[in-house]
């Protein structure tokens, strides 16, 4: 943390003097008068005073904004929620340099049901204030067409521009067209249709919009079953299949039991750049929208203040009136007559991971397609955050892992692997045969390959890695540090040790592990190169055993080559397994002459 050292000059010291105890918004003005930052504070007085108390450790980012600020102005409002919305419409209005930015500006499409006599239902991006209800913004245009595409389904409607007013109607001024012939549209426009039905199906289609979905399947059914009683069965079926439409688009959606809960739910996946929230709106019960923003962070906001700016941001846009939140944590600031939920299990709490799942995935959909691009860049974010995550002073472009094998004691092996640029470098990987130590001995196992290892590299003048990691526990990383120490490198490059049972990090001299964050891209990248490192020594260690097995049971045999060895134990899996077959079996894989040779060796031992 760093601390202003510079003087403040006597402009903003007279400003910060006469600010007020209350609720507003404050703005940064740099040297050209223009705003570099806007910010929100319950009081005014404190936190704007906050920036520049020598005694108040702020990030380096926050010390280079605070350094260019010429100028402050302040608003006062009533409620820091007040505060809060007013922030909100400043900051898209302005965009401040360092200021989080909001990475959406899209035009999002509405569903119009017009303000007119049979009311058209049709799409639009630009609602107009002439008395037709408007339903959305969807964050999907496809979400929104399939929504269309039931209620068509469902409600045969006009899509014509006719006005189809009771006196056009009345003087025939009207022609059915093919949309009435194809069984699409009840043609109003020549009276076949009633006023007072089609409005009646526009108040069902509502529902739909809604999320409300039980008043229209009771609908449905009540219809069936008329048409089932006087016998008009082919309307009964047309009945029933509108409602099995009805019921696989409830399906779709996430439903919880709670059929009454009408809420929104939020919540945040966070890295060092960008935060996502996702936004869920929930109907009746099931989940009928879903959206998800990037926020650029600027000055290392924290989760909460970014989460509550994005709520703000996402009610005003889908003009939500529901009054329960539901979000990962407890919010620094009051919504007025909203109850915010903090669910620890049940229902609630099922669509809470269900919006944090689809935070993450928008996150690692961004991230995949920033790889395509850029494929340096996404390594680069990688090893960054790695460097950050494993207290390194450098970035760990080259990095290597070591892993013991043996069966109880026996052809003890390890295998080093290389990772470059956080991907497996594969014509780097080595075996060692384990020469100085005798039995199962994991810890001077791992002393005698990390010395080999790197005597030679420094031998022969090759790069050295910037991390080690070691497969094992505080046991193993002790003998690595030996080795490294008896070569003049320890504190010289990072070595960590990464335990199995609970991806333990352990650092040489800590008691203590570090566990990092399960769905981190630091411990991923860990879990592979030591899953590498694990593979690729278990894989030569099964050779060595074969090829021992080979050699000291069968190719002992007079006349049995290690090829017929092979074939052997390739068809029978073990020498039990071969000393049970019968000479038939043999002679198959192996010929008479030599299934005769190893019967009477066999008879003999």
């Amino acid at each position: 943390m760093i601390n202003i050292e510079e003087p403040i000059n006597e402009h903003l010291s007279q400003i910060l003097q006469t600010l007020p105890h209350s609720p507003g918004v404050y703005q940064f003005f740099d040297e050209n008068q223009k705003i570099i930052y806007i910010g929100k504070a319950k009081d005014l007085k404190k936190r704007v005073s906050s920036y520049f108390t020598k005694e108040t450790g702020i990030s380096g980012k926050v010390l280079v904004m605070v350094r260019h600020i010429r100028d402050i102005k302040v608003i006062v409002v009533d409620t820091e929620l007040d505060a809060l919305l007013l922030e909100n419409n400043l900051i898209k209005e302005h965009q401040p340099r360092y200021n989080i930015n909001l990475k959406d500006d899209k035009t999002y499409p509405w569903l119009c049901i017009k303000n007119e006599p049979f009311p058209r239902i049709f799409p639009t991006r630009n609602p107009v204030k002439d008395g037709s209800k408007y339903y959305g913004p969807y964050a999907s245009g496809r979400i929104m067409h399939n929504l269309l595409e039931l209620v068509h389904q469902i409600y045969p409607l006009r899509n014509c521009n006719l006005r189809l007013t009771a006196q056009n109607i009345a003087n025939g001024k009207f022609k059915p067209c093919l949309e009435y012939h194809i069984g699409n549209c009840k043609a109003p426009c020549i009276g076949l249709q009633t006023e007072e039905e089609y409005n009646a199906n526009i108040a069902f289609i509502k529902d739909i919009i809604r999320g409300n979905l039980s008043p229209v399947a009771s609908s449905l059914k009540k219809e069936m079953l008329v048409y089932a009683e006087n016998l008009e069965f082919e309307k009964a079926q047309r009945a029933k299949e509108k409602l099995e439409l009805l019921e696989k688009y409830k399906s779709k959606s996430a439903v919880i039991s709670n059929s009454d809960l009408q809420a929104d739910v939020f919540s945040i996946v966070s890295d060092e750049k960008s935060s996502y929230v996702n936004f869920m709106k929930v109907a009746n019960g099931a989940v009928i929208q879903s959206h998800t923003i990037e926020i650029r962070k600027k000055l290392d906001e924290p989760d909460e203040e970014i989460l509550s700016f994005a709520i703000t941001e996402l009610r005003l846009r889908f003009e939500s009136q529901v009054q329960e939140i539901i979000v990962p944590f407890e919010l620094t600031i009051d919504f007025p007559g909203i109850l915010i939920t903090v669910p620890k299990k049940g229902d609630k709490k099922q669509l809470l991971e269900l919006s944090q799942s689809n935070a993450e995935f928008y996150r690692q959909e961004k991230l995949k397609r920033a790889e395509l691009v850029d494929p340096e860049r996404h390594s680069k974010r990688i090893l960054h955050q790695m460097m950050k995550d494993l207290r390194m002073n450098q970035l760990p472009e080259h990095i290597e892992c070591f892993d013991n094998s043996n069966l109880q004691g026996t052809e003890a092996v390890a295998a080093v692997v290389v990772f470059r640029n956080a991907k497996p470098s594969k014509n780097e990987y080595r075996h060692f045969t384990i020469k100085t130590v005798v039995g199962a001995n994991d810890f001077a196992s791992m002393e005698e390959i990390v010395y080999r290892r790197y005597k030679r590299l420094l031998e022969e003048e090759k790069d050295l890695p910037q991390l080690i990691v070691i497969d094992g526990g505080k046991g193993q990383l002790t003998s690595a540090i030996n080795s490294l120490e008896r070569l003049d490198l320890k504190g010289k490059i990072t070595v960590i040790g990464i335990a199995k049972r609970l991806e333990e990090i352990y650092y040489p001299g800590d008691s203590l592990p570090m566990y990092l964050d399960k769905k981190s891209e630091t411990l991923r990248v860990l879990q592979h190169i030591r899953d590498e490192a694990h593979r690729f020594g278990i894989t030569h260690h099964r050779k060595r055993r074969e090829k021992a097995l080979i050699q000291t049971k069968l190719t002992g045999i007079k006349g049995i080559g290690e090829a017929t060895a092979k074939n052997l134990l390739k068809e029978f899996g073990s020498i039990e397994n071969i000393k049970k077959a019968e000479a038939a079996e043999i002679e198959k894989v192996i010929g008479k002459a030599k299934t005769k040779l190893l019967l009477q060796y066999f008879s003999q031992s």
